[in-house]
């Protein structure tokens, strides 16, 4: 049986997040995740020797609200993960799915050109698997 090639750029999500400083409060955080509608946030690079950081909506949950830590007190790079795990445009999503179970994680940034240009889901591969039949 062939497989036809779906890689990551044809699955991924170009508006599932915005680029923002570490420095901005959670609330701050809040307010552009919910003017963008996007779950995640991506904390830019201080430097070009830097890497990138994500917090999720739901990281914003679990370490903020669930502890009753105040939004406006706590900035999003105390709660972010970083490195971020990445993946290439280029990559076939069946390796990108094999990665994300490996690691157990379930989004990540796509890197183009050392720059993020999207984010890929396991709905995303899914979904381009559907929509290449």
């Amino acid at each position: 049986m062939s497989h036809k090639l779906i890689q990551v750029k044809d699955a991924m999500s170009e508006e599932g997040f915005q680029l923002v400083d570490g420095m901005l409060t959670v609330a701050e955080g809040i307010k552009i995740a919910h003017e963008h509608k996007v779950k995640a946030i991506i904390i830019d690079k201080r430097d070009e020797n830097d890497e990138y950081g994500l917090v999720m909506l739901a990281d914003i949950a679990k370490q903020v609200i669930a502890k009753n830590r105040s939004p406006e007190r706590v900035n999003l790079y105390e709660i972010m993960a970083k490195p971020v795990l990445s993946v290439s445009g280029t990559m076939d999503v069946r390796y990108c799915s094999r990665l994300f179970e490996r690691f157990g994680i379930h989004t990540a940034p796509v890197i183009e050109n050392n720059h993020i240009v999207g984010m890929v889901d396991y709905t995303d591969m899914v979904l381009a698997h559907v929509n290449d039949e």
